[in-house]
């Protein structure tokens, strides 16, 4: 027999392949299962108004900033879907950190995990580049680190500071809800949602106002009132994954002209 030298990387993607199959189809088989995600103190959620976004990109290039990404990957995605009585309608799109998480099931060494506040995270430690998560996924929202990022950033600083360590090359990144920011100003005292250095960049830098932030846990937070009496839906819900990213659909009387 010829013996071949297989490191662990190597080794766990080949081992992982049928497992993450089957796992990626069981979490669309189990749909109306309850979610392995635990619930915490707070519950995050974003929600997007569709007739307030214009479609600027500032919320791209704050992310791009604010996490120090390679400029070939956006975390946070803006495509046009149409129009409304002449007006241009955008789906902006960041991580819907759902609450069962297609990403979490298929990943083969807990690379990807559920915080208590809902936040699907990534230990970029722990990742091995099989791409099990990427493919799984149904919005699209990750992105696989091909090249280590080592140049200028040139969103930096005109759209922020980078407030996190980059990415090596072999890993796959996605949006955080900029966790770092949260769990920061809750140490300080401050409201995420509220107090805008607790807020996700891409909330912040929004000239619109298209974004809000805030504790679903919390029935007189901005988000809680604002999903309790407006219409909303949440991308391809149906497939049991719980998006914690809610849209308000576009209204061609509230629109900009």
């Amino acid at each position: 027999m010829t013996e071949r030298d297989i490191n662990r990387r190597d080794f766990l993607k080949l081992t992982a392949a049928g497992a993450a199959a089957v796992a990626g189809a069981r979490a669309i088989q189990e749909a109306n299962a309850s979610s392995g995600a635990p619930h915490g103190e707070y519950q995050w959620v974003m929600v997007i108004d569709q007739s307030k976004c214009v479609g600027c990109g500032y919320c791209t290039y704050a992310c791009q900033a604010h996490n120090d990404t390679n400029p070939d990957i956006e975390w946070n995605t803006i495509t046009r879907t149409g129009s409304l009585d002449d007006k241009n309608v955008y789906l902006p799109r960041p991580c819907m950190h759902c609450e069962k998480a297609p990403c979490v099931e298929v990943c083969p060494v807990q690379a990807t995990t559920y915080r208590d506040d809902g936040i699907v995270m990534m230990d970029y430690d722990r990742c091995i580049g099989c791409r099990y998560c990427e493919v799984a996924c149904p919005y699209q929202a990750r992105s696989f680190n091909w090249e280590g990022f080592t140049g200028v950033n040139p969103v930096v600083p005109k759209w922020g500071q980078p407030e996190v360590e980059r990415r090596p090359r072999g890993v796959v990144e996605k949006c955080s809800f900029c966790y770092q920011r949260i769990d920061r100003g809750l140490e300080l005292g401050l409201t995420p949602g509220v107090d805008p250095d607790a807020t996700p960049a891409c909330v912040v830098i929004c000239p619109v106002g298209a974004r809000l932030f805030g504790d679903l846990n919390d029935p007189n937070s901005e988000v809680s009132q604002l999903l309790a009496t407006h219409d909303s839906y949440r991308l391809r819900e149906n497939l049991g994954t719980g998006p914690r990213v809610y849209y308000l659909p576009a209204e061609a009387d509230e629109m900009e002209s």
